[in-house]
């Protein structure tokens, strides 16, 4: 089987724009949470947590994939790092 490239994102958390003074979060965003190679998107996920266990300290939760592809909007998938933790 082929070995694919995906990116690994989240929409969970916010940021604040540079020199921002207020209490609340200026911004959601989407964060890159890593990249990894797999045969198919479950197998790059194994392999991004395997290779990055600090992910599993994070707070993050879910995450969601693309495949680095022309046709990425056809791959996109969604794992949960609650779930990893709990394999653990």
């Amino acid at each position: 089987m082929k070995i694919k490239n995906y990116i690994f994102l989240t929409s969970e958390g916010s940021t604040f724009q540079p020199q921002s003074e207020c209490l609340e979060p200026d911004i959601d965003n989407l964060q890159v949470i890593g990249f990894a190679k797999g045969t198919n998107s479950q197998e790059a996920f194994y392999n991004l947590v395997k290779n990055n266990e600090y992910l599993l300290k994070t707070t993050f939760e879910e995450v969601f994939c693309y495949e680095l592809a022309e046709n990425y909007k056809e791959t996109k998938a969604y794992y949960n790092l609650i779930d990893f933790r709990e394999e653990l």
